[in-house]
């Protein structure tokens, strides 16, 4: 009877009714979603754990299935890049249970008597990367690929358990599938199905029993009309009638075809023995008689004729893009896709040419087949910068470039091309012979790819490694192989391939493998037994030997060496395998400069040697070693001598005993790589630089054979007259090539400016180069001077070029700005600048601009992305715009508006303006009038990333998807194109050579290519440069001065060793191109030269009409001060503009004076001062978005409920924020809003609370009673200066008159002026009087102004530093009538100015200090300090005090102290510094000065203060820290710490201590109490989002001293790391989540550690293991706000449980949990759901789809109460701002407490009816639990982040940013 019901299938899903899991149980993360594909409910099951996550039938492992169909029909998808398992239980006939597992984890079969394991191979769909990756792999298995398929699984158990145990099934008993999979469902029938059979096909034959079925209607996948359910998706049967290997293996096969399976019993033949004897001897005879071999015919209807010039290999892909790739001989290999199973096939050794014949007899294409040879490619490593390697005979060097093995001539520099790499090439190998070359990719699909070397051809391919290939050795003779890289668990893996017969059949077999946890950086196979080989790695040398098909391997002891770091390793004579074994020696190097000698045999080290730097500067002519070790590199060993390179920089030549040096050679950059050649007089070294080089060890003469960039090249272009090559690139450097032999000419490096595009000069030797911070320069290439520099751009520039008659020269950059330039002037005066002409991005460089061939006009992308401009090219006035989203508006299949990506022009005679577009359209426009001319689809499938025309305008080229396409530029032909491959990155720019016999492609590297389809011009209309008189007599010149110099322009640079410094038979080479100035004479080009004698003070249009709103205002008014203008460091330069009005000309130093003004308003400020300064030293306010509530309840002192206690931290963001004085032991300093007196022997704090914005700065009375405090304007708050009065902590007045922050302020000597100055965007001064408080005169300058000081020596003289080198010192005038201000703006020498590497005009001026005898201290933001003479107000000396910008500074006379952005605080005796004043004293000072100590703290300094002697002091840092600091004592001690980021999290326990943890990745400790930081835990680039200490145990609590609990902490990466308070140690991290932590707490009983992710998945997880025991989904989709742990047993609410939890979500949800982790058990107990508007508290409505606005909305919270037990306290969004006591019991909301603003955190007191609740309004609330009445307190800066009650309930604690405020509770 069973039988009959289970006929014909048995849907077991809907059978055992899964939705309701009554007969199904499931565990983990298993959830039920649509799926798109099947349009239908599936089953989700994933996790990391297969074993913790599943879905299994029947509920019980006592019950059974009982179904009896032979087949099971599986129909899943399992989840790309993870693993999966399933188990099958089985019972047989005679009552055994088998259980039949298959899983991709699985790499063999296993079998035992009761079970079955098999591997499972996921298929990857046809076409797709993994498909393709998978040819030639032996080890298909591993993670599931990305592109996997539903899949239809049939699993014959009748036909298994027959096959492999002997044994008769009966009927399945239990199905568990586990993580990672989607199933839609299971069937079980004794029916074959065959899904891609139709009902019309089952009619037509018959359904016979043994035939396959149509798949029933329930059972079938959906599928279009018209399509194939193969190309959708996939059946696998198993066992299955294939020998694809590996055997006993799932995996799937061609199924297309279809008709009986089953064995069928064939007729036995009948033979015919009525012939006569001899015509069956004649047909044996035929049979056995050699055959001739037949010519084989190649048909394809698809693809066009391919005529195969040179030699090349062709490959066409699934879109039909013909890809090149090229070869040495003339073997061909065609590569094909079999239609029938999807892959990659290879037909070898097709002599000439491959000829496909269409069915079209006219076809047409592109001519010649192919149009591009690669010829050079100039570039060096990419993957790996540690392989070079020399051929047998001496002639040949090879190497990797990135994804290209490059075999070069060294005669003649000829290279060979080794292309088929998908990643950069990691490591290469070379037979002895040279016969064959091997050669791996890195990456994620490791593949090894064995080479003839001779022809280029690739013989055969391994991919056994899973990623990171890093090493390969080939023994002598090339049969075997090694290589070492990473499996899939990240472990090293060796592999040893047989290769004997790779010449003979292309094969290469696995001999062994070994997966070990030891590290191994390289390996070598030995030369006399190639079974044997050694490796070495971080502290270990292991021998390794091939045995019996296992790979085993021994350590070497290195003894007291163990902890080395060794980087290489070889045999000595490492080709003679005929040596006794006895005397086998290897050698291995490590970083810290040993070399170690191991004897072979006795597996021991014999002799360690270490290589030592040497100081030459020792006396007596005796070199002296002393230091640490020079690192090596690589080291290569011959018969008597040992080559070694190292981080030094040198290539040196030792004797094997390794006594002396015979040879060193010194490089520019580390040296890599090193390898001697056979004959052992050659030496061939790579550098990390990028350079390669040949020493010739008989002449010691060093060759130089490739130069190339380290990083990607942004840009490239053309001298056309001297064959010169121009590149920029991510290394930071300009390069100039010769074009001809590639070899580099000269090098421009920037240190901290970076190149992005570059454009020569059409006819003189000049190039411009643009930089990523929007600079401009103009260089001179055989002066190597700087002709011009500007600094109009703000962003990076995207787009530079000249016209083609070098008359103009336009840039734009990233942020919408276009320039025109005069190249006729000296210093190429800027004509026009246009603001947001151009669109704004990045993404448009370096070929944002493209000029038309005859000059007249240029066009660009802009002002949007949707639209192309066109404007004159000398006046930049528009004449044309072009709508690209307007082209075709009858194209309805359009989906989405189209944006521009590229613009180029077209030849003269095509007159046409292309355009390329974000939906990979090329776009032909008519250049005069924008029409559209032409429409081009699909050009890449990625985008274009460049674009060139050929001259003739025959001819398109393109870059994109990391190929180039070369057209048909009018696309008449039937293949318009071919497709040309070998880079592994982005394309960034290509072109045309201006010859047209070549062609250029940059990127990771530069490609040159020989153009084919160049034609000799016929005389009549060849190409001719007709040159005038003047540029036949320049050419003259330019030859008499390089005939003079005794080098041509394209002399090969350097043939000797390389050094650091520059030769002078070594290529130009600039350090820093800040440092390059302008040339009085030019380029031998234009010689002219330029000076002036006065320096002209410019007021620019903005201030014009700044001006002419001020004399229109009859209170106002106002003197706007202009700073000097430094033009390339000069004091005498001059600016023009062709905006500018008037000039005011007046000579440096004069004296302005400045009448009385009553308000700066911010009218008077243009936006074009609006810019904030670059330096440190200027106060910036943190962004906020919340302003103080305006309306607060605040009860009287008596009766308020808080009172603030202690605040930990220092507002690290603040600029002199801290003062303290010596004698009377004042100290203040500020934290937030607030500012505080510590007193330092007591602890105790005072606090003065009246402002409501940060402080910004500070300043002190001399008398120590009166302190001024800044704070900034924020919404309807003003700008404040309050008064306090100290001894009694009061405020005495409140000043309101700056609009914007405040940066610093000062009291003159005798106290009765007060100095303020505003920020960048006001840049004023404002002077009061102290008497009254009232503002005497005010001013606003030019600059910003950074620091002031007042004269200590003059009661009315101040200075004042700022940007642009500005020193403005000002006397306060009370002479007249009205208090006036003169100023004299003091003249900078250059060379303070130029001895910098920031650009001239980006020296700041950043602080100021007044020493003795009139001198004035100042310092930069490059580090320099200059001491200035204030009776002359002029500088006599400057000297390097630092690297990074000098932001403090301090004098006592004849101690200076200096303190750094980079966190350095340094004293400096300055006795001799007044004997510099003399006139004929030098102003570089090199003697008389001396730094006599040195501390670095953690962090840039802010501010300091120190007692007079200087002697001993206090230092406050960005990172939120006062030190003290003691000179004589050499110490430095904490006075105050504090987190310098956002926090996040706040935990207390019962030890009085309180955890925190924050943005910047620390989780701290401190002790209430004292407010001291006792622990620091550091978490580098992630940040604490939340955390939560351990409940103590009931029985050590009770203890004097209970131990302190562990914290745990959840991080942004979805790490939670736990804490050992007492061991000062993490103990357990774990990686729960795939987000970041949102919440986590600690179960009541310490067992478990609940965590909330912000996807919304509660994980459950044992503090003791690190296992996640359990997943909650059912918030999955909102961020979880808080999660509550009750710490109550025994309740009494109606539910059966010891334990309650609760979590709450970001969409007003709340489960709670009944909770015994003893017995594992967790249940929901309540759902609560709240309501809330459909629209956000700013009225914006709400899109339910979207989860984005749950950012915007308050955050759900909720607690248990303390006070009643059934009661959970609820705030969030919702109709009303209130707080919600929901009952459980009751199951509803009893009662509600109205709140004034939404709630951002909530907490409850643990021994009070008290609530305390945090909003973005900066206000604390306390309400009373019962009545629902509260106070407001005030004291925060920014928005209260958490509250936390300490455990005694006596204080509670609160966060605001990065401050913590302790109150006290008064009630």
């Amino acid at each position: 009877m069973a039988h009959l019901w289970q006929h014909p299938y048995v849907n077991i899903f809907k059978h055992f009714n899964l939705s309701t899991w009554k007969k199904s149980t499931k565990e983990g993360e298993v959830a039920s979603t649509m799926d798109k594909v099947l349009k239908g409910t599936v089953y989700r099951i994933s996790g990391s754990i297969p074993a913790g996550n599943y879905l299994q039938l029947p509920k019980t492992g006592s019950q059974s299935l009982g179904l009896t169909g032979r087949y099971m029909y599986l129909m899943f998808r399992p989840i790309p890049a993870k693993y999966f398992v399933v188990h099958v239980d089985v019972a047989t006939q005679d009552n055994l249970v088998v259980r039949v597992s298959f899983s991709n984890l699985f790499k063999e079969f296993k079998s035992t008597s009761t079970c079955l394991q098999f591997p499972f191979i996921c298929h990857a769909s046809q076409g797709s990367v993994s498909s393709f990756a998978s040819i030639g792999s032996r080890d298909q298995g591993g993670p599931t690929p990305i592109t996997a398929r539903w899949t239809v699984l049939s699993l014959d158990f009748e036909h298994i358990l027959s096959t492999y145990l002997n044994r008769k099934y009966h009927f399945i008993k239990s199905i568990r599938l586990c993580a990672n999979m989607v199933v839609k469902n299971i069937y079980t029938s004794d029916m074959m199905y065959d899904p891609g059979i139709t009902f019309e096909e089952s009619k037509k034959r018959g359904m016979v029993p043994g035939n396959i079925a149509p798949m029933p209607r329930e059972m079938a996948f959906p599928l279009l009309k018209g399509s194939n359910w193969h190309d959708v998706y996939d059946i696998i049967r198993f066992p299955a009638e294939t020998e694809m290997k590996p055997f006993d293996s799932i995996q799937f096969t061609n199924q297309r075809s279809s008709g009986n399976v089953e064995p069928v019993r064939q007729s036995s033949k009948t033979v015919d023995i009525s012939k006569c004897v001899s015509d069956r001897v004649t047909l044996i005879n035929k049979v056995t008689a050699p055959r001739e071999k037949k010519t084989r015919q190649h048909v394809n209807s698809d693809l066009p004729e391919v005529g195969v010039v040179d030699t090349w290999s062709v490959a066409h892909d699934e879109l039909g893009d013909v890809h090149l790739f090229a070869k040495t001989d003339d073997d061909v290999v065609v590569h094909r896709e079999d239609r029938r199973t999807g892959r990659e096939i290879s037909r070898n050794k097709v002599r000439g040419p491959a000829t496909v014949v269409n069915k079209k007899d006219n076809f047409t294409q592109l001519e010649p087949d192919p149009i591009l040879k690669l010829k050079k490619i100039v570039g060096f490593g990419g993957g790996t910068y540690k392989e070079v390697l020399w051929t047998q005979d001496v002639t040949t060097v090879v190497y990797p470039c990135h994804a290209v093995v490059v075999a070069m001539k060294v005669n003649n520099g000829r290279q060979r091309f080794f292309i088929g790499h998908t990643d950069k090439v990691s490591a290469i190998a070379i037979t002895g012979n040279s016969a064959l070359l091997a050669s791996g990719q890195t990456g994620t699909m490791s593949l090894v790819r064995v080479w003839r070397f001779h022809n280029g051809e690739c013989l055969a391919m391994g991919k056994t490694h899973t990623h990171s290939l890093h090493s390969l050795s080939f023994s002598s003779n090339g049969n075997v192989l090694c290589g070492v890289g990473k499996d899939g668990q990240g472990k090293n893996m060796v592999v040893i391939w047989n290769t004997s017969k790779v010449l003979k059949s292309r094969e290469m077999s696995v001999m062994a493998k070994a997966h070990t946890d030891v590290d191994i950086v390289r390996m070598k196979i030995a030369g006399f037994d190639e079974t044997r080989m050694v490796s070495c790695g971080r502290d270990n040398v292991r021998l390794w030997r091939v045995k019996e098909g296992s790979l085993r391997s021994a350590p070497v002891s290195l003894g007291e060496h163990h902890n080395m770091d060794l980087t290489d390793i070889c045999f000595e004579n490492c080709v003679q395998p005929d040596k006794e074994s006895a005397n086998k020696i290897i050698y291995a190097c490590s970083k810290s400069g040993h070399v170690i000698k191991i004897d072979y045999q006795k597996v021991a080290v014999q002799h360690v040697r270490r290589l030592l730097p040497v100081n030459k500067k020792s006396t007596k002519d005796k070199e002296v070693k002393t230091g640490t070790g020079i690192c090596i590199n690589s080291m290569f060993v011959s018969e008597a001598f040992c080559v070694t390179g190292s981080d030094d920089g040198f290539l040196r030549l030792w004797p094997l005993d390794f006594a002396n040096v015979y040879l060193e050679a010194e490089h520019e950059g580390p040296v890599t790589a090193v390898n001697l050649s056979s004959d052992g007089m050659k030496i061939l070294a790579g550098t990390i630089t990028g350079n390669l080089g040949i020493l010739d060890v008989s002449t010691r003469g060093y060759t130089t054979i490739m130069r190339s960039h380290t990083a990607s090249i942004h840009s490239i272009s053309i001298d056309p007259y001297r064959k010169h090559i121009a590149t920029v690139a991510d290394d930071k450097t300009i390069r100039v090539w010769d074009a001809e032999t590639l070899q580099q000419l000269y090098d421009f490096s920037a240190a901290k400016e970076c190149p992005c595009t570059i454009s020569y000069h059409p006819s003189k030797q000049v190039f411009a180069c643009g930089f990523e911070n929007g600079i401009v320069r103009i260089f001179n290439v055989s002066t190597t001077t700087m002709l011009a520099e500007h600094r109009q751009h703000r962003g990076k520039i995207t787009g530079l070029v000249y016209n083609p008659n070098g008359d103009y020269l336009y840039s734009c950059d990233s942020l919408c700005s276009l320039v025109l330039y005069d190249t006729s002037t000296d210093g190429y005066n800027i004509n026009r600048v246009l603001n947001n002409t151009v669109a704004r991005g990045e993404r448009y460089g370096p070929n944002a601009l493209s000029v038309s061939p005859d000059g007249t006009r240029m066009a660009f992308i802009g002002p949007s992305d949707f639209t192309v401009t066109v404007v004159e090219g000398k006046s930049l006035d528009e004449v044309l715009r072009i709508d690209v989203t307007n082209m075709n508006p009858s194209d309805n299949a359009r989906t989405s508006i189209d944006t521009a990506i590229q613009v180029c022009y077209s030849t003269t005679k095509l007159a046409q303006l292309l355009v390329t577009t974000a939906n990979n359209k090329l776009l032909k426009f008519d250049a005069r009038n924008g029409r559209l001319l032409t429409e081009i689809d699909h050009i890449h499938r990625s985008g274009c990333s460049s674009i060139s025309v050929y001259d003739s305008g025959k001819y398109l080229a393109t870059a994109g998807d990391k190929v180039i396409k070369i057209w048909d530029y009018d696309m008449k032909l039937d293949i318009n194109f071919q497709v040309f491959i070998g880079h592994c990155e982005k394309i960034n720019k290509i072109l045309f050579t201006p010859d047209g016999i070549g062609f250029i492609s940059v990127g990771e590297a530069i490609y040159l290519w020989d153009f084919l389809a160049f034609e000799k011009p016929k005389p009549t209309e060849g190409r001719e440069v007709v040159l005038d008189q003047e540029q036949e007599e320049l050419i003259k010149e330019m030859e008499r001065m390089n005939n003079s110099m005794g080098k041509s322009f394209t002399e090969i640079p350097r043939r000797s060793p390389p050094r650091p410094t520059v030769a002078f038979d070594s290529p130009g080479r600039i350090e820093d191109l800040s440092s390059i100035y302008k040339s009085s004479i030019g380029d031998i080009d234009d010689i002219q030269s330029s000076n002036s004698d006065k320096e002209e003070i410019l007021i620019g249009p903005e201030l014009d009409e700044n001006q002419a709103q001020l004399s229109s205002e009859s209170e106002t008014e106002v003197t706007v001060i202009k700073g000097r203008s430094m033009i390339n460091g000069s004091a005498h330069g001059r600016q023009t503009s062709q905006h500018s009005p008037r000039h005011v000309m007046a000579e440096s130093g004069d004296n302005i004076t400045l009448t009385t003004a009553k308000r700066v308003t911010n009218d008077t400020v243009t936006a074009k001062t609006k810019q904030p300064p670059k330096v440190h030293k200027h106060y910036k306010h943190r962004k906020k978005q919340h302003g103080i509530a305006q309306r607060r309840y605040t009860a009287p002192p008596n009766q308020a409920g808080l009172k603030l206690q202690s605040v930990i931290g220092y507002n690290g963001d603040g600029r002199n924020n801290m003062v303290w004085h010596q004698d009377s032991g004042l100290f203040v300093y500020t934290s937030g809003c607030i500012i505080i007196i510590e007193d330092l022997d007591t602890n105790e704090q005072k606090h003065l609370i009246g402002q409501t914005e940060e402080i910004s700065t500070l300043a002190l009375q001399h008398g120590y009673q009166i302190l001024a405090s800044a704070s900034g304007k924020f919404d309807n708050i003003e700008s404040q200066i309050c008064i306090w009065d100290l001894q009694q902590g009061v405020c005495k007045k409140v000043l309101s008159h700056h609009e914007y922050d405040i940066v610093c302020m000062a009291f003159s000597r005798d106290d009765r002026f007060l100095v303020s100055i505003g920020d960048y965007r006001e840049r004023s001064i404002v002077v009061w009087s102290t008497s009254n408080y009232t503002v005497l005169t005010t001013t606003i300058t030019d600059d910003p102004i950074h620091d002031v000081q007042w004269d200590p020596y003059s009661v009315n003289e101040f200075s004042t530093v700022g940007d642009n080198s500005t020193l403005q010192f000002w006397l306060l005038d009370e002479t007249m009538s009205e208090v006036a201000l003169n100023v004299h703006v003091a003249v900078v020498p250059n060379d303070l100015v130029s001895s910098h590497n920031l650009g001239s005009n980006q020296v700041s001026f950043t602080s100021l200090v007044f020493g003795g005898d009139s001198t004035l201290y100042i310092g930069t933001n490059n580090g320099m300090v200059a001491a200035w003479d204030t009776r002359q107000n002029s500088c006599f000396i400057h000297w390097e005090a630092d690297e990074t910008e000098i932001g403090v500074l301090l004098c006592n006379g004849n101690k200076l102290l200096t303190g750094s952005v980079g966190r350095n605080v340094r004293v400096w005796s300055i006795d001799g510094i007044n004997e510099m004043r003399q006139p004929d004293a030098p102003r570089k000072l090199q003697q008389g000065l001396t730094m006599e100590d040195e501390m670095t703290l953690n962090g840039a300094v802010t501010c300091a203060v120190f007692d007079p002697s200087l002697e001993m002091g206090i230092v406050g840092t960005s990172a939120g820290t006062l030190w003290y600091i003691n000179w004589t004592e050499r110490t430095s001690i904490r006075l105050v710490s504090g987190h310098m980021d956002k926090i996040n999290g706040l935990s207390v326990c019962k030890n009085g201590l309180l955890a925190s943890g924050a943005d910047d990745g620390s989780v701290r400790l401190w002790t209430i109490k004292d407010r001291e930081q006792a622990l620091q835990f550091q978490v580098l680039d992630q940040k604490c989002t939340c955390l939560a200490f351990a409940p103590s145990p009931q029985q050590l609590s009770k203890l004097s001293s209970p131990p302190v609990p562990s914290v745990v902490a959840g991080f942004s990466d979805g790490t939670i790391r736990m804490f050992d308070i007492n061991k000062v140690e993490m103990v357990l991290k774990m990686h729960p989540h795939a987000v970041a932590v949102t919440a986590i707490s600690f179960s009541s009983d310490g067992r478990t550690i609940i965590s909330g992710g912000k996807d919304g998945l509660i994980a459950v997880s044992s503090p003791t293991t690190g296992l996640t025991v359990r997943v909650i989904c059912d918030h999955k989709g909102s961020p979880i706000s808080n999660i509550d742990v009750t710490n109550r047993q025994d309740q009494d609410v109606g539910i059966n449980a010891p334990l309650l939890w609760l979590a709450s979500s970001a969409d007003r949800r709340v489960s709670v949990w009944s909770a015994d982790w003893t017995k594992d058990f967790c249940e929901l107990v309540d759902w609560l759901t709240f309501p809330a508007p459909a629209f956000t508290p700013d009225g914006t409505i709400i899109d339910k789809n979207n989860k984005k606005h749950l950012k915007s909305l308050p955050p759900t919270l909720a607690r248990f109460s303390t006070e009643e037990s059934d009661i959970i306290l609820y705030v969030g969004y919702g109709m009303q701002k209130h707080v919600q006591f929901y009952s459980l019991s009751q199951r509803k909301v009893i009662r509600t407490a109205a709140l004034t603003h939404w709630a951002t955190c909530l907490e409850t007191a643990p021994d009070s009816p008290l609530i305390a609740v945090g909003v973005n309004e900066r206000l604390l609330k306390l309400l009373d639990y019962y009545e629902g009445s509260f106070q407001d307190f005030t004291g925060h800066s920014d928005i209260v982040s958490n509250i936390k009650f300490s455990m005694d309930g006596k204080l509670l604690l609160s966060t605001s940013y990065s401050e913590i405020l302790i109150w006290e509770i008064a009630v």
